[in-house]
Formats: structure tokens, C-alpha cells, sequence
């Protein structure tokens, strides 16, 4: 990522990304929505592609879950238009309803019918077919999901991803163009939740259904999209895939809501650059324009781009201050002689006490995202010239 240039009004951040190959099934334009004087959504500009996943990510009250109810045709926009398959759905003088959209929806408590076995939750939206196709259709859908053998069972008697496949089967029954899911995994515990993640994404890919996911949950968008569109206020910050949105943040906010982020203080003199932690190359920072010499940069440092280490007197730079015990790893929070403070993961076998004096290095394996010092949550940056 090559960063300096703050993006104007009329730039888009989403374009950019989805200007790559793909049919386009899905495209928000200019999309805003309002509750009352409230602004909710404000000129959201999405495309999505035949067959990816998309996960919407950001924290609560961002816009996140109300972008899928305009999606699902539950909320009407109060400007720009939504189109799917080339044809509009909201805007442009009409207004498509849910069930005429060929959508499915899988909410976050799966809403069953517990007086349904899990074959007739699954046969649900398919009354109008004859019932040797539906049957053909839920023999199908059960076999996708690995619960043959459950079929005549009622949701009492499943356990919480049982319950979720069927719920996914019977969003998937009607055949649907597209498939969208809210907060799909906050009902289910922690264990359960990762393995679930990646039965989801099977089932969905095998299935070759477009689906768009909501959650708040940074590990989970990252685990289980082909593209993440992070949101902030009501607006897309960057839309790209999990790397490149971890790895390349286009914001502070970004870089800050996907994982542990710390940002140092560098000034650039020709091919490095001064911090509080010694010189890094600029060959080890993205993007860094010339036109940035002897200025002022913030790099952005997650824990695992940092190793502290004890050390004596003369080579310490930092106190540890903060440790958290993870299982596998520890985290520190060092910090530094300059005022700055730094997090660091270790591995668990790793110890160092609280008060500690340590020496703490950049050890990155890979270039450091950076951001022109100044720039504010919110505002989001392009490559300069």
C-alpha cells in the first residue's frame, strides 16, 4: 500500500477493488438510508461478484446489518438504487419485494420451525414444486450438509450447528441468486463457531451460491470471505481481500479495527527511516513516495511485526507495562523511552515480568502499511503519484 494522498468526496474506495474480473451480480450505487433525520447509510457504492463471498465487517452501528436489509428488500433506501442481475431492485423509480428478489436470508437465530421436522424446515419454500422434485431438492440439500440422517429429527433435538445447516439448507432449497447471512455464527460457543466457519464456506461454494455475511468479528471475515468490505459511519472504508485489507490498510481505522495495531512515529530521510525502534529501510515500507522525504510518517506495527527481548541497560528502549496470557501466545504492551507504546506476541513458552527493561526490534517479514501523520479514523488514502 503507497499511502499520502487523502481521498476527496467523489472518490470511491470500493471501486477500485471491484474493478477486477468477475460478472457483477449485485451493485449498490450512491445508496444512503435515513430513520427519520438520522443518516444511517451515506453514498454506498458496493459491486459484488457471481459466486464470491463478501463479508460486511465493522462495529455496531456502522450501517453494516441495514446494507443487507436494503440487499433483502426489508428496508426501502432513501436514495441511489441496488440492482441484481442487471435489473433494479430499489431506486429508479421501483421497489422489488423481498420475495420476488430471489434472495435467501439465514438470520442469526435461525428461526426454525420447532414444530417442523428438519426434512419440512428444509421443504419449507418449496410448496409450489411437485413433490417429487421437492423431495429430490431436500435429499439434495441434507446430503450437502452432512445431516442425512437427521432428517425426521425436530430443532429441539439438534445441536446449535446442526440447527444452522438446516437453516442454510432451507435458504438454499428455493434456489436463490444470492444469499445473505446475519451474524450467522453469534448464537454458536467459541469452538464450535471456528468449525462452523469452514463448513459454512464449503457448503456455499459447493452449493455455487453468491453469498453476503454480516458480523462484527474480525477473525471471522477474514477466515470466511473471498472479499471484505470493512464499514465505518454509515460508509465503506476498503473493500478488498482479507490480506490485503489486514495487511494494506487504506485507513486508521482499518488497520485498527482488524486486529492489534500500533503506529510509529518515523521521520523519512532517503532510503530509511528514523523511529524510536532504529532504522527501517524504505525498501521495507510500501509504497513510500520520494516526495516524502523529510517528512513525518506513522508506520503501523501489528504485535507479531515486533520482538522484545530482555536486555541490559544499555540496549533497553521500552518497559513492559501490560501481559496477557493467551494459551499459545502472550501479548506485551512495552512502552518505549520516547513515550510511544508498542504490543508484542510471543510465543508462550516466552517470559518476561511485568516492569521489565527490554530491547524491542522490528523484525517484519514483509513491507509496513504507513499513514501521513495527521490523518484522522475515517479518512481514507490512495496511492500518490
Amino acid at each position: 500500500m503507497a499511502n499520502g494522498q487523502l481521498l476527496t468526496t467523489t472518490d470511491d474506495p470500493a471501486r477500485e477493488s471491484d474493478s477486477t474480473s468477475g460478472d457483477v451480480v449485485l451493485e449498490l450505487d450512491n445508496v444512503a438510508k435515513q430513520f427519520g433525520t438520522e443518516d444511517v447509510i451515506s453514498g454506498l457504492s458496493l459491486s459484488v461478484r457471481d459466486g464470491e463471498i463478501l463479508t460486511l465487517l465493522g462495529p455496531s452501528g456502522c450501517g453494516k446489518t441495514t446494507t443487507l436489509r436494503l440487499i433483502a428488500g426489508l428496508e426501502r433506501p432513501s436514495a441511489g438504487h441496488i440492482r441484481l442481475d442487471d435489473s433494479a431492485v430499489a431506486g429508479e423509480g421501483r421497489f422489488v419485494p423481498p420475495e420476488e428478489r430471489g434472495v435467501g436470508v439465514v438470520f442469526q437465530e435461525f428461526a426454525l420451525f420447532p414444530h417442523l421436522t428438519a426434512r419440512e424446515n428444509v421443504a419449507f419454500g418449496l410448496q409450489k414444486w411437485t413433490d417429487e422434485q421437492r423431495d429430490a431438492r431436500v435429499e439434495e440439500l441434507l446430503e450437502l450438509v452432512g445431516l442425512e440422517s437427521h432428517g425426521e429429527h425436530y430443532p429441539e433435538e439438534l445441536s446449535g450447528g446442526q440447527q444452522q445447516r438446516i437453516a442454510l439448507a432451507r435458504s438454499l432449497a428455493p434456489e436463490p441468486e444470492m444469499l445473505l447471512l446475519d451474524e450467522p455464527f453469534s448464537n454458536l460457543d467459541v469452538d464450535l463457531r471456528v468449525e462452523m466457519r469452514e463448513e459454512v464456506r464449503r457448503i456455499i461454494k459447493e452449493a455455487g451460491v453468491t453469498a453476503i455475511s454480516v458480523t462484527h468479528d474480525q477473525e471471522e471475515a477474514l477466515s470466511i470471505s473471498d472479499r471484505v468490505a470493512v464499514m465505518y459511519d454509515g460508509t465503506l472504508e476498503q473493500v478488498d481481500t482479507p490480506e490485503r485489507v489486514f495487511q494494506d490498510p487504506k485507513s486508521r481505522f482499518v488497520a485498527g479495527f482488524l486486529g492489534h495495531a500500533s503506529f510509529l512515529s518515523g521521520s523519512v530521510h532517503g532510503d530509511h527511516v528514523d523511529t524510536a525502534l532504529g532504522r527501517v529501510l524504505r525498501d521495507d515500507v510500501n509504497g513510500l513516495a520520494h516526495q516524502y522525504d523529510g517528512t513525518d510518517i506513522d508506520l503501523l506495527v501489528r504485535p507479531d511485526d515486533v520482538t522484545a527481548y530482555p536486555s541490559n541497560a544499555a540496549e533497553a528502549n521500552g518497559r513492559v507495562v501490560y501481559r496477557r496470557y493467551l494459551g499459545p501466545t502472550v501479548l506485551y504492551r512495552v512502552e518505549l523511552d520516547s513515550g510511544e507504546t508498542i504490543e508484542c506476541m510471543h510465543n508462550h513458552s516466552d517470559r518476561i515480568d511485568l516492569d521489565e527493561r527490554v530491547a524491542v526490534r522490528v523484525t517484519a517479514d514483509h513491507e509496513l502499511a504507513w499513514f501521513p501523520v495527521g490523518q484522522r479514523d475515517g479518512e481514507t488514502q490512495v496511492a500518490a503519484d
